[in-house]
């Protein structure tokens, strides 16, 4: 069934659990995800993103079709979304949520043109994410470091001010493809400490990929809510397309490989963050 981010997230705070997001590329993304969904009961959030996918407007109506025809929770969200034109081009194909990001902007600056995005969405009904501090890439992670992480009681204000429904915070995770050798360290005392002043408001964590299960499991049990997940499923595929046997008329069973090796990762990571059995 097709819902808004809202409403998996809310009960999600409640519950203390998250909800995977996955990144979609494909139809084949969006079958495999929310077959993992339905298999394990758990309500899940498909994150599209631009530019990684030019054409929102058709993979949203995919998503969106997927997403009504599914037994459990399904929010279509965008992910990242950077320009307005881009964000009144998912209301347009059916998104349920968007994401407005202005991370990189002064405080003053992203709570003026997210609140603008707010004001809009909740008119016609959707759910807004915005995000506070800035989640980096992978490759910067050294060079980044404690800068850019989200303060508690400035996130406690950015909610008041915009009304976002839930807020992508930066505790020690980045985007992408760690370097060899390094793993990311995430902050939970900056974690509880939003989680408090916030109000148990439902929290994101973006770039999860490379993140220790067992970290990963306590930052959903300690206040993460939503935990996008897109390169661990790239991953996932691309090794599973590397071992297979795809020679000849094997050839064939290439998207059957793909499929199956997401729908696992996906199936793996829903556990971890303890949304199993939760759309019931």
């Amino acid at each position: 069934m097709l819902v808004t981010m809202k409403d998996i997230l809310d009960k999600a705070s409640a519950g203390n659990y998250a909800v995977a997001a996955p990144n979609l590329w494909t139809e084949l993304d969006a079958r495999a995800v929310i077959d993992a969904a339905e298999e394990l009961r758990a309500p899940l959030i498909l994150d599209i993103a631009y530019p990684a996918n030019p054409d929102l407007f058709l993979l949203g109506q995919i998503a969106c079709y997927f997403a009504k025809r599914a037994t459990v929770p399904v929010a279509v969200n965008l992910d990242h979304g950077g320009e307005k034109k881009q964000i009144l081009e998912a209301f347009r194909a059916g998104f349920t949520s968007v994401m407005i990001d202005r991370s990189a902007c002064p405080f003053e600056q992203n709570v003026r043109e997210v609140r603008e995005i707010v004001e809009l969405a909740h008119a016609l009904g959707i759910s807004v994410e915005a995000e506070l501090g800035h989640v980096g890439m992978a490759d910067q992670y050294e060079s980044d470091g404690e800068a850019a992480l989200t303060e508690p009681e400035m996130a406690a204000e950015f909610i008041r001010q915009t009304g976002v429904d839930c807020l992508a915070v930066a505790v020690g995770t980045a985007h992408g493809a760690y370097p060899k050798g390094m793993k990311p360290k995430l902050d939970f005392k900056r974690l509880a400490a939003i989680k408090a002043k916030t109000g148990n408001f439902p929290l994101v964590m973006h770039g999860s990929s490379g993140t220790d299960n067992e970290l990963l499991r306590q930052a959903c049990r300690q206040g993460i809510n939503k935990v996008n997940i897109a390169n661990d499923l790239c991953q996932a595929a691309t090794k599973a397309a590397k071992t297979a046997d795809l020679e000849g008329n094997h050839a064939y069973d290439f998207s059957a490989v793909i499929y199956e090796a997401v729908k696992a990762k996906m199936k793996e990571m829903i556990v971890i963050y303890g949304s199993q059995g939760k759309a019931e």
